[in-house]
């Protein structure tokens, strides 16, 4: 999932997407110590939408805790 897809969801939305995708990324990590699975790449791009949806997420918290203050 690209960043400016990402930055277009609303924060719940995100929050959605994080759970599933951690989710996906457990199930596809545990396929693969048991068998190696068909792409590794897999596994990698899941991590890195991961690392993608926590920065926008932490951004979007530490963004209202600043317009707050």
């Amino acid at each position: 999932m690209k960043q400016t897809v990402i930055k277009e969801l609303s924060t719940n939305e995100i929050r959605v997407k994080l759970t599933e995708e951690t989710g996906l990324y457990s199930k596809m990590k545990l396929n693969h110590s048991v068998s190696p699975i068909e792409n590794p790449m897999k596994l990698r791009l899941s991590r890195r939408t991961i690392a993608r949806l926590n920065t926008e997420l932490h951004a979007r918290m530490a963004a209202e805790q600043s317009n707050q203050a």
